[in-house]
């Protein structure tokens, strides 16, 4: 039923963050001035519209450590990792493209409906903070984006009275300028913002976009307000690549020499549609080698146990430089975070497959439907007529009717939790969303995994809760949307395969294909194209070797054979294969034809048909470089594959019929 209206003034007047201890940014006429709410308490307002007075920080200490209760059990995994910090994705969009991220094209945005919505955000941030959570980091996409991120901030920052002590954000800086200070009213206590380059030109071509100086202006404001006590923690995080941006790793040290910030250094990590190599990744140890050659006496210093930064600094320095480790030195055995994709999918684990879906369990209050903000105000009337006979200190924060559903859903998550991620050589080769989507080639959306599952019925309100099965890891690769709960066993049977697009997603967007669980064989695979010239010239002159560019055939045949080895770079869902043997054969077949043909051979799990068809089509490509300044009417066709070899299908012959 819709909320009163003096019960929607009510919750709006509970809503508003009164800050006790961080700063806040009072108006005075055209200017705002950041006082310190320590030495001006702000007395809160229950409900009621009673005043409550300032909580002493000593009476307040005494009583948590009376009232200290054992960490959630929800929120704990297997290996005693207690996770007290939640990530959550607010969105997908984002206003850059840079290179380590996203595939130039962007990705494919899931439709409005899908994604959460601020009531919802709201609802999982106070379940999480209920069971001992303490930091909430929003992040994309850019979270500044979203054009409610301001009142979204200012409700989760409304938790501090209930255990949440950080409200951060991470941001390209591209817009924080123009948000900032009414952020830093809601609650904001941290910005981490990505910056891979402080050369604006640059910084065009790594982002794929301008906006090098609004970035610098967001930096600006961070110490202006800081100035005059914001006390935001402000770091700046470096994705380091090979032959990219290595050689600006001095300057980026060098910001932290007069001013309070920690520049953080990240190893370049695998993401699907990034193009990542091994090559491009610049290592911890070869950063900190870099920045000893100036700054001989740079140091180690101690961190907090759960950080995931090594943290440096050079003597004599304001700020210091960290070292986010992911690909060379993991940190999961600290590891006490958590991430809520933007579409309200749980993953434990960064570079982890498994997710499942906290928001279509979340919106069965509401018979599936997304959950907005009139049913956000219903639920909290009726938290007020339930809690009046509370005092305003001790009421809870408001939960969603399911919420003990949710959270068995959490802990099956959280117990799933493996050890460590994958190491290095396994990273590279893993199914995993575009970074643009994590912190949402998709494996399947909001799926969970379905190894010796016992299902007979649907989740719904009062159904059974998860079986014992479900709490076990899977070690396949199966999973089940959750709607297939009001399904039956016979999901399960192994039906006919249809035919189906080995790269498109039971829900049409692109993902790379697992290759783990298959046997390595050997592999071949030949491929051939042609160029067809306008008039016998350029063919003459092939011959007797005049082109001006050099050697025709031979520069192609070496093109083609350094192409097929870069195939996983040019086609994003291809996957790095060790290759064992390439050939390219450049012929000239008749007055106006040049036939090229491609072998490529490898042991492996995968076969080689892309490396065949990349090398021939280079080659040819490089044949049209060389002569179009003779013949710009030439024609390059005929691309196919004429011979496989290996695998599971086997060998399949151009021309052969296939039983």
């Amino acid at each position: 039923m819709p909320a009163s209206s003096s019960g929607s003034r009510m919750f709006a007047r509970r809503l508003q963050p009164g800050r006790s201890q961080a700063p806040r940014i009072q108006t005075s006429g055209p200017r705002r001035l950041i006082t310190s709410a320590a030495t001006v308490p702000t007395p809160q307002q229950d409900p009621s519209g009673a005043s409550v007075p300032p909580i002493d920080a000593t009476s307040t200490r005494q009583q948590r450590i009376k009232n200290a209760k054992p960490f959630s059990d929800f929120l704990t995994d297997n290996y005693s990792r207690q996770h007290d910090y939640l990530r959550i994705s607010v969105t997908e969009r984002c206003n850059l493209r840079c290179l380590y991220c996203m595939p130039e094209e962007g990705v494919p945005l899931s439709p409005s409906r899908s994604v959460l919505t601020t009531p919802e955000i709201v609802l999982l941030s106070s379940l999480f903070v209920s069971q001992g959570v303490t930091k909430i980091r929003l992040t994309g996409g850019e979270p500044t984006v979203r054009k409610d991120i301001v009142p979204l901030m200012q409700q989760i920052g409304a938790l501090r009275p209930h255990g949440l002590k950080e409200l951060c954000l991470t941001t390209n800086g591209l817009s924080l300028h123009r948000k900032l200070e009414p952020m830093v009213e809601a609650g904001l206590t941290g910005v981490n913002l990505s910056l891979d380059t402080l050369d604006p030109w640059q910084f065009q071509i790594m982002t794929r976009r301008n906006g090098f100086s609004a970035v610098q202006k967001s930096i600006e404001r961070i110490f202006e307000l800081n100035r005059v006590g914001a006390g935001i923690k402000f770091k700046i995080n470096c994705v380091v690549m090979r032959g990219m941006n290595d050689r600006e790793i001095i300057p980026f040290v060098e910001l932290a020499q007069h001013r309070d910030v920690e520049v953080r250094f990240i190893e370049y990590m695998p993401f699907d549609g990034n193009k990542w190599s091994k090559g491009k990744m610049f290592g911890y140890q070869e950063m900190l080698d870099v920045i000893r050659t100036k700054y001989p006496t740079v140091s180690q210093v101690q961190g907090h146990k759960s950080d995931t930064s090594k943290t440096y600094q050079v003597p004599g320095f304001v700020g210091k430089v960290g070292f986010i480790t992911s690909m060379t030195h993991n940190f999961c055995g600290t590891c006490n975070r958590l991430r809520i994709t933007s579409d309200g999918n749980l993953k434990v684990c960064l570079f982890g497959n498994e997710e499942v879906s906290l928001r279509d369990i979340l919106r069965k209050v509401n018979n599936g439907e997304p959950i907005e903000t009139e049913v956000l105000e219903a639920m909290k009337q009726v938290a007020l007529d339930g809690s009046r006979h509370l005092a305003a200190a001790d009421r809870p924060p408001l939960l969603a009717p399911n919420s003990r559903e949710l959270l068995e859903v959490i802990r099956m998550a959280v117990k799933n939790k493996k050890e460590k991620h994958a190491d290095l050589g396994d990273l590279e080769h893993m199914l995993n969303r575009p970074m643009i989507l994590i912190d949402p080639s998709r494996k399947p959306r909001h799926a969970i995994p379905a190894l010796g599952v016992n299902i007979t019925r649907p989740w719904s309100l009062g159904a059974p809760r998860l079986s014992l099965a479900m709490l076990s890891i899977p070690q396949s690769n199966a999973y089940l949307h959750p709607r297939a709960f009001s399904t039956s066993r016979s999901l399960f049977q192994n039906n006919e395969p249809k035919p189906k697009l080995t790269h498109v997603s039971a829900t049409g967007s692109a993902h790379m294909v697992s290759i783990s669980s298959k046997t390595p064989t050997s592999r071949l695979a030949t491929a051939k194209c042609t160029v067809r010239f306008t008039n016998p010239t350029a063919i003459s002159l092939i011959r007797q070797n005049q082109m001006k560019k050099g050697d025709v055939l031979g520069v192609a045949r070496i093109a083609g054979i350094m192409a097929s080895k870069k195939t996983p770079e040019l086609i994003p869902l291809c996957h790095p294969i060790p290759i064992s043997h390439v050939s390219v054969e450049v012929e000239v077949t008749g007055e106006q034809d040049i036939e090229v043909t491609a072998t490529v051979s490898c042991d492996g799990k995968t076969g080689v048909e892309m490396e065949a068809l990349t090398a021939a089509s280079t080659a040819a490509l490089t044949v049209y470089d060389m002569c179009k300044a003779v013949d710009k009417g030439m024609v390059i066709g005929d691309l196919r594959v004429v011979l496989k070899e290996g695998g599971k299908s086997g060998r399949w012959v151009e021309g052969e019929r296939s039983d």
